[in-house]
């Protein structure tokens, strides 16, 4: 298990509802020994204009995903979390109505960096986005 202690996903979504992942409605739904899996449904505030979903939409998701993911590594008494770096290749477009599942594990955990693979599929498990989120993790 690559995680601090055993989280909750009650705890975890204590995290994802503030701020902007409260306002997109990111939530997680599962936590295993070495992912974290968060969903976000398509609605109009995440659409662009032609009616799809917004693509950075799905950057927002993902790079929620996996600041959370290395949130849960660190001791975050003495430390921070804080995106690096972000890209994603967006494969297919969302349709609203839908959820996407943003699956996060992890590439490398390092003592200074951390790069977490995120794929986002939606409910017909077809893939949407494949980004790649690197964190730095900062003294406070």
């Amino acid at each position: 298990m690559i995680w601090r202690t055993g989280y909750k996903l009650e705890d975890i979504n204590v995290l994802f509802s503030k701020y902007m992942t409260g306002l997109l409605d990111i939530k997680a739904t599962s936590i295993t020994g070495d992912s974290l899996v968060a969903s976000m449904p398509i609605t109009e505030k995440v659409l662009q204009p032609y009616g799809i979903l917004h693509g950075g939409a799905s950057v927002v998701l993902a790079e929620s995903v996996g600041s959370v993911a290395s949130a849960l590594i660190i001791d975050t008494d003495t430390h921070n979390a804080v995106g690096l770096e972000v890209n994603a290749n967006h494969l297919r477009p969302g349709k609203l109505g839908n959820h996407l599942d943003a699956v996060c594990t992890p590439i490398h955990l390092g003592r200074t960096t951390h790069v977490w693979d995120i794929k986002i599929s939606d409910d017909k498990k077809r893939l949407i986005c494949i980004s790649r989120l690197t964190v730095a993790i900062i003294k406070k």
